[in-house]
């Protein structure tokens, strides 16, 4: 296959012998980009689709599968006094399921997921790429020109395009949208401590039915050994529990519609009436404010949706939907309705507390407890898997401290551990149980944290239609109004429980606010830094070819979070040591706001400089979704990159030293050593190449004329690249030396209190307890050279 070489044209009219050139030799490439932009969507076969439905069962829908265990109770904490009542409540249950989980989520807000990955962060990263609202501004053109950013553009008069405009005006609304995502984040995780004890403290309650008599402390002591057992198991994968755990939710679907069906038969089947809106106006006008502050225990009913969303990192929207229309949401109507046909027989305190347990036939009453306790466990791992993939985003854009991040399957990269996070999870989850000791307070903690999650997608939803949907107003009004009623009315409800352990998730969001904040905080400062204290390219090249110092036989690379210029950390180095190695790579990694970054386009490499100075920056991106490997493949393929540079750099005959030419490909493995080791001249059977004019001269005339001629200039090019490879392999011989930044950030001495306390305590603890660069990139200790600096913020 043909190679590829692209120049970019400031216009039509400036198209020299490179232009001819590329029209020559460029291949389409539509049909490979529209394969890695619908790669997601593609991999899924109709049988694959059918076991990733089956398997979603066990990751994405136990929690709103095991709320049938304690939303009436919850709902009716002091019994029911009018029969009726149980009617509105399950009109009130029917709705919210119909209008939240199955409508605004599966049919609405799946469909904003970034190429299947779901949560806020997703949903950030969307907007990110469709208006500067990013508050770290490293991204550079040449991003967009990824196969995985897809944008979209808007007319200068359009709707969109003066929300754009509103949003990017100024950096206060930039910090509220990341402060409300960063909210919703901390109220996920807020989900994954509560979720846990709630649902297993529910099941292991019926133990109490069957032993009126046992102590409420033995509960708990099950619950506890439960939860322990449930995180242990968390680092086998969510592919593995996965399989565990579907089958045991598919069994229990079909229990509780099978359990509700013979309840309406047996007790009364007009409790079917409750389809009908009608009863929930008399519900509201019958019980006043009661009846408002029952709406705490009604939301219990659509806890998990987030999860719902959040897992579709692991999961793809069509398997998801499949299993919620076909399974999940059939069999929890007929649960609940069940439930009310008991309850309207039945309606005293002793059986509103244990509704669920007394409504199951005798006969299959422990078959069915083992199955729910059981169940109640795979809710736990619903949210948990949900924390994971939302921290991990988070993580990525620069918004969490550094942890370890395992991906357990080699199939879905989607499908990861974080074993630091799995044992806060665990500590704070027991905390949470053995404390409370009690449904009611741990379900009033819960709606809390579930309502704030969905008000935060509310607001996020709205302005993906309106950026990148580009929906019609009408239909944008009509989502988030429809949206905000429902939402703001339940959240109104939980206020009234706030002192009965609504407070809980609000402590536990704050103190995740406050560790995110700080740190992107700090993040956001390094880099202002680092951007403000840059070295000027006049300084460098009054320096001469030398650099003012020894060059001693190596490769340095410099690690730097700037994708420009010279970082300060470098004269730094250079003032203090009197030499520096014979080839220096300013290495930066940054994340983009995309899912992933395609291998063959991840890395850029330009050159710093004229020749003689052996400088070469290179920017290795990467999604939110890729995960740094621990081995040497970093290096290796960042060398092969930079070998490649040189070989085509060579090609361009007549270009300055100091134009600034960027190579990132679309190559295999396998060309890219073929490149590197080929010596002919010809640029056939090579892989497909782009090379990218940035802010440079285009040159007038082209390396390459007909291809049976060699000129002198291209022999001179040549010979010049093999005495330059023959440089660098040598240089990479004598061995490669990892210079990182130990960068200090302390506040000024006139700085107000609360700032000293969040950079020079907090920020410094987190820098301390989180992995090190050198731990990400798996450097050697032997090779590390760490440099430090202080600034003042």
């Amino acid at each position: 296959m043909a190679s590829r070489v692209e120049i970019d044209e400031d216009s039509d009219n400036n198209k020299g012998s490179m232009w001819v050139l590329d029209q020559k030799l460029d291949q389409p490439m539509d049909e490979e980009a529209g394969r890695l932009r619908n790669m997601y969507r593609e991999k899924f076969s109709a049988l694959l689709l059918m076991r990733l439905a089956f398997q979603s069962l066990g990751v994405v829908f136990g929690d709103l599968g095991t709320s049938p265990l304690y939303v009436f109770y919850n709902t009716f904490p002091h019994g029911i006094s009018d029969p009726e009542d149980v009617v509105g409540a399950l009109s009130l249950i029917i709705y919210s399921l119909t209008l939240i989980p199955l409508l605004k989520y599966v049919f609405v807000v799946c469909r904003a997921n970034d190429s299947g990955q779901g949560g806020t962060f997703a949903l950030y990263s969307l907007l990110c790429r469709h208006a500067n609202v990013k508050t770290i501004p490293n991204q550079h053109r040449t991003d967009e020109e990824l196969t995985t950013y897809s944008r979209s553009t808007f007319h200068e008069q359009s709707y969109a395009a003066k929300t754009k405009k509103w949003l990017e005006g100024h950096t206060s609304r930039k910090n509220a949208l990341l402060l409300l995502v960063l909210v919703g984040t901390c109220m996920v995780i807020g989900d994954g401590i509560l979720t846990p004890a709630i649902s297993v403290l529910s099941a292991a309650g019926g133990i109490k039915v069957s032993s009126p008599g046992m102590k409420n402390d033995y509960v708990i002591l099950v619950a506890v050994v439960i939860l322990v057992g449930l995180f242990s198991v968390q680092h086998y994968g969510t592919d593995k529990v996965g399989w565990l755990f579907a089958p045991i939710v598919l069994l229990w679907f079909l229990l509780i519609g099978g359990i509700g069906i013979f309840n309406i038969w047996k007790h009364d089947s007009s409790v079917l009436r409750a389809f009908s809106p009608v009863y929930i106006y008399r519900y509201f006008k019958r019980n006043g404010r009661d009846g408002w502050t029952s709406l705490g225990g009604i939301m219990l009913s659509i806890t998990g949706t987030e999860a719902l969303f959040a897992d579709l990192a692991h999961f793809p929207v069509s398997a998801v939907q499949i299993a919620f229309t076909t399974v999940v949401f059939p069999c929890l109507l007929l649960a609940y309705s069940g439930q009310a046909a008991y309850l309207m027989k039945n309606h005293d305190n002793k059986t509103v507390l244990q509704a669920f347990y007394l409504s199951i036939p005798e006969k299959i009453y422990w078959p069915v407890f083992i199955v729910a306790t059981l169940a109640a466990v795979v809710a736990s791992q619903a949210t948990i898997s949900a924390t994971f993939s939302i921290i991990k985003q988070a993580l990525a854009l620069g918004c969490f401290p550094r942890v370890k991040v395992v991906h357990t399957s080699k199939k879905f990269l989607g499908q990861i551990y974080i074993p630091d996070i799995n044992w806060i999870l665990m500590i704070l989850c027991i905390a949470v149980t053995a404390g409370f000791k009690n449904q009611s307070q741990i379900g009033n903690a819960y709606g809390t944290a579930v309502v704030v999650v969905m008000l935060a997608t509310t607001l996020l939803m709205t302005l993906i239609m309106i950026l990148v949907w580009r929906c019609h107003w009408i239909l944008v009004l009509i989502f988030t109004g429809l949206s905000l009623v429902v939402e703001c009315t339940y959240f109104s409800a939980v206020l009234f429980k706030v002192d009965q352990g609504g407070w809980v998730p609000l402590v536990i969001a704050a103190a995740f606010l406050l560790i995110m904040y700080v740190w992107h905080y700090g993040t956001l400062k390094r880099y202002e830094f680092e951007m403000h204290s840059k070295v000027s390219m006049a300084w460098l090249l009054g320096l001469g070819p030398s650099l003012g110092l020894v060059r001693v036989p190596g490769i340095g690379l410099v690690y730097t979070e700037l994708a420009s210029g010279v970082p300060h950390i470098f004269s730094h180095f250079i003032t203090n040591l009197p030499a520096i190695h014979s080839v220096v790579v300013f290495v930066c990694v940054k994340y983009l706001p995309v899912y992933t970054v395609p291998e063959e386009e991840r890395f850029l490499v330009k050159r710093i400089g004229p020749k003689s100075f052996h400088m070469f920056r290179c920017v290795a991106r990467y999604g939110y979704k890729d995960l740094h490997k621990k081995d040497d493949d970093f290096e290796k393929k960042l060398f092969d990159n930079l070998f490649m540079f040189v070989r085509l750099e060579s090609m361009m005959e007549g270009c300055s030293d100091s134009d600034e030419y960027s190579i990132y490909g679309q190559q295999t493995e396998r060309s890219r050593e073929g490149l590197i080791n080929n010596n002919d001249n010809t640029i056939g059977s090579t892989a497909d190449l782009t090379i990218s004019s940035v802010d440079s001269i285009v040159p007038a005339k082209s390396p390459l004329h007909a291809n049976n001629t060699m000129s002198s200039s291209s022999q001179l090019s040549m010979q010049n690249e093999i005495d330059e490879l023959e440089f660098l392999n040598n240089c990479r011989d004598a061995g490669v030396v990892h210079i990182l930044g130990n960068t200090v950030v302390r506040a000024r001495r006139d700085s107000r209190f609360y700032k000293k306390i969040a950079v020079d305590y907090i920020y410094a603890f987190l820098r301390k307890v989180c992995r090190e660069h050198s731990v990400i990139f798996n450097v050697p200790h032997e090779s590390l050279l760490n440099v430090g600096q202080i600034f003042y913020v």
